[in-house]
């Protein structure tokens, strides 16, 4: 079990060179874990002035699918902002059925497809753990905050692609 001493929540000396805009995809499934990562993820966005827009998919397999339906939608109808990232925030818990693999393995794959074919990051927050307690452990205990440490990589992102 890998415990990290970096912080990785740290957005000290982030500087965006515009109004920077995320789109949070989030599912329905463990609507008590994903509230959480949720609120960790707004408070460092909020606290950059970031916007954002939020929207629900029922779990964690339909994420790349709203990603990319959004990043075409607004591209070519000139109509919602596009943004600058998404951060995509799932929970996936092992099972006793083989479906825990397929999904984690059908999201991973997707996103890592969108994140080399779209010109925005797609920032990665799903947590793929065996059980609660591991889950637990991600909102904020031993493992971090992983809805504050996805936002704070989409922030560091954003000012990657800003400054090229």
């Amino acid at each position: 079990m890998a415990i990290s001493n970096n912080n990785l929540t740290d957005t000290t000396g982030i500087q965006l060179t515009k109004d920077a805009f995320v789109i949070i995809i989030k599912t329905e499934w463990n609507q008590h874990v994903i509230s959480i990562l949720e609120e960790g993820c707004k408070k460092v966005l909020d606290g950059h002035g970031v916007s954002y827009k939020v929207f629900e998919v029922p779990g964690a397999f339909e994420i790349p699918f709203a990603v990319n339906k959004y990043w075409s939608y607004a591209n070519n109808n000139n109509g919602p902002k596009l943004p600058d990232a998404f951060i995509a925030l799932g929970c996936v818990i092992r099972g006793d059925t083989p479906h825990f693999e397929y999904v984690c393995e059908g999201v991973t794959q997707g996103i890592m497809s969108l994140n080399i074919s779209l010109p925005v990051p797609i920032i990665y927050g799903v947590l793929t753990v065996n059980n609660q307690l591991q889950a637990d452990e991600r909102l904020g205990g031993s493992h971090g905050h992983k809805g504050e440490e996805a936002a704070a990589a989409a922030l560091k992102m954003i000012a990657f692609s800003q400054s090229l």
